[in-house]
């Protein structure tokens, strides 16, 4: 009986240390051990990600690293620059570690995967032509043909507005065009082919900078505050590599460097949760 009491406790013990081991090699662990972490970036988003002489560049590449140089020192980023529709239904397929990239938070997104605390709002805000009179508020949009990007947060929060619009008894848009970067869709409102673009206010500014008068915002916003956040994996094998991207977001907001960042690329700065993403209205 000892001797079965013994073989039992070994099997407990052997499986309980195995457990453990299962727990402790999650993909943190995995990525400390292979010295390489593979992140997936839309470096078509200026100025939170754009290519300069062939390099990431941005506000969301200086937090990427001021992030990645204090918390994973010695592991070799491998940054990938993909087509934003590909990039969250590849992180759902295991092709890269995380994204770095500037997501809108949702209500769908929220649910099926895990979000840091914010890196940015990402309010979308209503882009005219700067010379066009004839939408001077949200209300004059109805017959008007608005683009956005194609599976972007700022072109659903444009589809529920029109959705809005019509349930009060309004027209509606007259079309809601989709692009597979916001280059093309301002590209089209500076000539003509749009009336609009729904974009993150965020973004917006330094364009309006760059090309004065060409460009101008309304001062109503199309949807309700939202958010930008960096997403991994939902479950235990992500969960401590989101958490090691949003504390050292905290510690960049509580030291100063968020604030230095965006003065540096938006020209304003923004107030931040830093405690947790706020859950999603939309």
């Amino acid at each position: 009986m000892k001797h079965h009491a013994l073989k039992a406790l070994s099997l407990s013990l052997a499986a309980l240390l195995a457990s453990s081991l299962a727990q402790a090699d999650d993909l943190l662990q995995r990525i400390k051990a292979d010295h390489q972490i593979v992140v997936a970036t839309e470096a078509r988003f200026a100025p939170f990600e754009s290519v300069e002489n062939g390099k990431i560049v941005g506000y969301g590449a200086d937090l990427m690293h001021y992030v990645l140089d204090a918390d994973l020192p010695g592991v070799k980023l491998q940054q990938l620059d993909l087509p934003f529709q590909g990039i969250l239904p590849g992180l759902d397929s295991k092709k890269f570690d995380f994204v770095v990239t500037s997501v809108t938070v949702n209500k769908a997104r929220f649910e099926q995967f895990a979000f840091t605390v914010p890196i940015a709002e990402s309010t979308v805000a209503l882009l005219k032509r700067g010379n066009d009179a004839s939408i001077n508020s949200l209300d004059d949009l109805s017959g008007k043909v608005v683009g956005s990007q194609a599976g972007s947060g700022q072109l659903a929060v444009l589809q529920a507005f029109d959705a809005k619009l019509k349930a009060e008894g309004k027209p509606g848009l007259k079309q809601i065009k989709e692009y597979v970067g916001f280059d093309e869709a301002y590209a089209d409102l500076a000539t003509g082919r749009l009336d609009g673009v729904a974009q993150s206010l965020s973004n917006l500014g330094p364009l309006i900078k760059a090309r004065p008068g060409v460009f101008a915002t309304l001062p109503q916003m199309v949807g309700p505050t939202t958010y930008f956040g960096w997403v991994g994996r939902k479950g235990e094998d992500s969960a401590s590599l989101v958490k090691l991207f949003s504390d050292g977001i905290a510690r960049a907001s509580a030291d100063g460097t968020l604030a230095r960042l965006q003065q540096k690329w938006f020209g304003f700065t923004m107030a931040l949760p830093t405690d947790a993403m706020p859950v999603p209205s939309i």
